[in-house]
């Protein structure tokens, strides 16, 4: 097992429904580090980066999403891990470029 990092960006009614808390309670209590923050275009966009079996995990919930979100797609993108961070972050919502 190594570390690995995933840029994920997850569509459907994921904003409006807690998804990103979700998210950062899953995150943090399987030890991933990172960040989630809605997009300006509706989707919610997440870095994951911690044990592969925990980021594997974490995008396969992602899928489902909490009861009141309904998941569409889930595009992930992997990068090399940077090791940068030590907790997962809530962050506020991307400005529209």
């Amino acid at each position: 097992m190594g570390i690995v990092r995933a840029h994920v960006v997850i569509s459907g009614r994921v904003q409006g429904v807690y998804f990103r808390s979700y998210v950062k309670e899953r995150a943090v209590s399987m030890g991933i580090h990172g960040w989630v923050r809605n997009l300006f275009d509706g989707t919610v966009e997440a870095i994951f980066e911690g044990e592969t079996e925990s980021v594997h995990r974490m995008i396969a919930w992602c899928q489902r999403g909490p009861s009141a979100a309904r998941v569409d797609h889930v595009e992930t993108n992997w990068l090399t891990p940077l090791q940068d961070s030590t907790t997962f972050e809530l962050r506020r919502t991307a400005a529209a470029e």
